[in-house]
């Protein structure tokens, strides 16, 4: 799949930050039962390759990728624990040459006009706006719609399930990212029943 069509899958795309392996399974199997397969592992913790690499294995349905990469390393050792896709809060000439070589689904992220020229220049049509709220919001996003034509966008970054809604609206919005489907005191106490229902809402947003 390309990242169209991953992130076509479903309206929101779940940040997590997997502080335990054991806890990886279940939170997956939690947001795949509520509606929510894509999901976006982010590289801050140590055991965040580990995780990824037992979601994409044991969890069906699933289609698990990489978040905060980095660096052509990062984006190798991801491919390499079974990442479908990545994500970046920016991106480098080195680490876009690097995933145009690979062929890797891929989510640059932009925070401005150029950013975002640059990266359509180098094949980029759909990318990552973040940190979203801190960059303008929805503002943002409806003032560039008409300069970037074509270019599609996944805000990320103090986007929750209040102001979700608002930028799906969007035309130029193809999805947003936000931890708020898997909060860190439900994860921490095993309370999957509550991150499945917390996809489901999530999964239901138009």
């Amino acid at each position: 799949m390309d990242i169209a069509t991953i992130v076509a899958l479903a309206p929101v795309v779940p940040v997590l930050t997997v502080e335990k392996v054991a806890d990886a399974v279940p939170l997956a199997r939690a947001l795949v039962r509520g509606g929510l397969p894509v999901l976006e592992v982010t590289l801050r913790t140590e055991v965040a390759l580990e995780a990824l690499a037992v979601m994409a294995r044991d969890v069906p349905g699933a289609v698990v990728g990489a978040g905060t990469v980095l660096d052509e390393g990062q984006l190798r050792a991801a491919r390499d624990a079974g990442a479908q896709f990545g994500v970046s809060p920016g991106c480098t000439p080195a680490l876009a040459a690097a995933v145009r070589a690979a062929k890797f689904p891929f989510l640059p992220g932009v925070q401005t006009v150029s950013e975002a020229m640059t990266r359509a220049e180098q094949g980029f049509r759909l990318l990552k706006f973040f940190p979203a709220e801190q960059a303008g919001g929805i503002g943002w996003l409806k003032a560039v719609a008409a300069p970037l034509a074509g270019l599609r966008f996944c805000p990320t970054g103090g986007v929750n399930a209040e102001t979700a809604p608002a930028y799906l609206a969007l035309p130029n919005v193809a999805c947003v990212g936000g931890s708020w489907v898997a909060p860190k005191a439900a994860v921490e106490g095993g309370d999957w029943t509550a991150i499945e229902k917390l996809a489901a809402a999530a999964a239901a947003l138009k």
